[in-house]
Formats: structure tokens, C-alpha cells, sequence
């Protein structure tokens, strides 16, 4: 077994991963092609009953998008087990692109295409958080100025937002009555849309 002050993994070490590998390329490729196969399918009947029933078009479509979005995963996780078998080929399978460590086997196990180790994930995700949190504390200070107009005076009153609908609805003048409207101002029916 390889310690964190190896280099790399030795040969048998990385010949076991890429059995592990294989497998689960070879998986993921059967899987990648019952997707495709879905699509086709769905595709076809898809076109075969299109316009006889919206709800019928819009499940269609649900279903597409869903198988769609599955396989795009897919190809995206059959190019990341490629993508190890490179490394192992290169024999630089199982070193953290971050830190240089070797990662550990139990997380190569359970996650053969990871690049990281735990510490660097943590690291980063402890990182983003961190920035995050920042963010928002920054933007909760802000105060957001709103204007409106006023129905009687020209100039434009600012307020501050609050969290009160009362306040907002306080600043617009109300709108006149039907009756206050003198008669040549007034809509006729066929300009009324």
C-alpha cells in the first residue's frame, strides 16, 4: 500500500483502479446508449402524436428534457472515466491536482474520477463559503431607493425600501374616481380595449 509520501501508486495499484474503471466505463457506456435509444424512441412517438393534446405535448417534452439532461450527464461522467484511464495510463492517477498528495484509496473507490483529495475539497468548499457569506453581509447593508412620482407636484420623492407594502403604496396619490373625470376626458367604448 502507497503512503502519502510516495510519488504515485505503484503499477499493481494502478492496474487494480483500472479494472475498477473499465467497469464502470463499460457500464456507463450501456447506459449512455439506452438513454440515446429513449430519446429516439420518445422522439418518434413524440412526432407521431404532436398537436393531438397539449397535456399529452407538454409530458412528451417533460420526458425528452429529463432524458436529455440524463444523458448529457452521462457522457459528461463516461468522459471523466476516460479521462482517469489517461491519467492511469500517464501514471498520475491518484494525486490531488491541488495539494500534490496522493489521495486516498477509499476515495478513489468510491469516486475514481475525483482529482482532489478531501482535504483540497474541503478546503475549497470551506473557501466558497467564505466568500459567499462576504456577499451577503455586504449586499444586506444596502439600502434600495426607489422613486415615485407624486400625482399633484412635478418633483420625484425618494424612499427607502422597506419590507412594508403600506409604506410603498403610501408615496402614489390614489387614482381619481369615474365621476371626478370631466365628460370630454372621459374613454368612449371604442377606445376602451
Amino acid at each position: 500500500m502507497a503512503s502519502n509520501n510516495t510519488l504515485r501508486y505503484s503499477d499493481r495499484e494502478l492496474a487494480t483502479f483500472k479494472e475498477i474503471i473499465d467497469a464502470k466505463l463499460s457500464k456507463a457506456k450501456a447506459q449512455l446508449l439506452q438513454l440515446q435509444s429513449q430519446i429516439i424512441e420518445a422522439t418518434q412517438n413524440s412526432s407521431d402524436a404532436h398537436g393531438a393534446d397539449w397535456m399529452d405535448d407538454s409530458s412528451m417534452n417533460a420526458e425528452l428534457d429529463m432524458l436529455n439532461t440524463m444523458a448529457i450527464r452521462q457522457r459528461k461522467y463516461k468522459k471523466e472515466l476516460e479521462n482517469a484511464l489517461v491519467r492511469i495510463r500517464n501514471k498520475v492517477y491518484g494525486i490531488c491536482m491541488i495539494t500534490g498528495n496522493l489521495i486516498d484509496k477509499r476515495r478513489l473507490m468510491a469516486v475514481p474520477t475525483t482529482t482532489k483529495s478531501v482535504a483540497a475539497k474541503n478546503a475549497m468548499s470551506s473557501g466558497r463559503s467564505a466568500k459567499a457569506s462576504r456577499f451577503s453581509s455586504r449586499r444586506k447593508g444596502r439600502q434600495i431607493i426607489s422613486k415615485f412620482k407624486s400625482g399633484r407636484s412635478k418633483k420625484a420623492k425618494s424612499a427607502t425600501s422597506t419590507n412594508s407594502d403600506e409604506s410603498l403604496l403610501s408615496n402614489l396619490s390614489p387614482l381619481p374616481s369615474v365621476e371626478d373625470i370631466p365628460m370630454d376626458q372621459r374613454p368612449k367604448m371604442g377606445d376602451i380595449e
